[in-house]
C-alpha cells in the first residue's frame, strides 16, 4: 500500500496535480493589459497659411475676386496647404487684397480658426451659406468674413472695409469646393 501511495503521489506531482489548496488562499490576480494611450485632438487653429507659388487659384478665378472685391488682382500665390491651398490675391502695388483660407480636418480646429479669425465676443454674427456658422468683422483697413461647419472652415479676408465683399468671396469658395 505505501507503494501504491507513492506511486500516486507521483503522479500526481508529475501530472501537476497538487493537494487541496487551503481555503484561505489568494485569489489570482487579474493580469492587466497596458491600454493604448488617449488620442489627443490638436487644440486651437491650425497655424496660418504662407504664400508659397504663384497661382492661379484652383477653386476662385482671379476676375471673380476683382468684382467681387473692386480691385483688379494682378498677382495670385498659393499656399502648399491640402487638400486646397489658401489663395492670395495681390492688387498693383504689391499688397494683398484678398485672402481665401480653407481649412479641412479637425472640427475644433475648424471652429478655433474661425473664432480667431473673427473672435465670437468682437464680431457680428455669420450664417451664410445655410449651415455655417462663424463671424463677420468690418472695420476701415480691412474685413474678415470666418465660418466653419464640422470640420471645415472658410476664413477670407479683405482691404476692403465692407464684410459683404468678403462673404460674397466665401459663398463662392464653398459652392466651387461642393463644402
Amino acid at each position: 500500500m505505501k507503494r501504491l501511495t507513492s506511486a500516486l503521489l507521483l503522479v500526481c506531482c508529475l501530472a501537476g496535480c497538487s493537494p487541496a489548496s487551503p481555503s484561505n488562499a489568494a485569489a489570482p490576480t487579474p493580469v492587466s493589459r497596458p491600454s493604448a494611450p488617449p488620442t489627443t485632438t490638436p487644440q486651437g487653429p491650425p497655424p496660418a497659411p504662407e504664400p508659397v507659388a504663384d497661382g492661379p487659384c484652383p477653386y476662385l478665378e482671379s476676375a471673380f475676386v476683382a468684382e467681387a472685391n473692386g480691385q483688379r488682382a494682378t498677382k495670385v500665390r498659393i499656399s502648399a496647404d491640402k487638400p486646397h491651398p489658401a489663395c492670395f490675391f495681390y492688387r498693383a502695388d504689391g499688397n494683398i487684397q484678398l485672402t481665401v483660407r480653407v481649412f479641412v480636418g479637425d472640427a475644433k480646429q475648424a471652429k478655433a480658426a474661425v473664432d480667431q479669425a473673427a473672435p465670437i465676443d468682437t464680431s457680428n454674427p455669420a450664417t451664410s451659406p445655410p449651415g455655417w456658422k462663424g463671424g463677420a468683422l468690418g472695420a476701415e483697413k480691412g474685413s474678415v468674413y470666418a465660418v466653419a461647419k464640422e470640420g471645415t472652415a472658410v476664413i477670407v479676408t479683405t482691404n476692403q472695409a465692407q464684410s459683404i465683399k468678403a462673404r460674397r468671396v466665401a459663398e463662392k469658395t464653398i459652392t466651387t469646393l461642393a463644402l
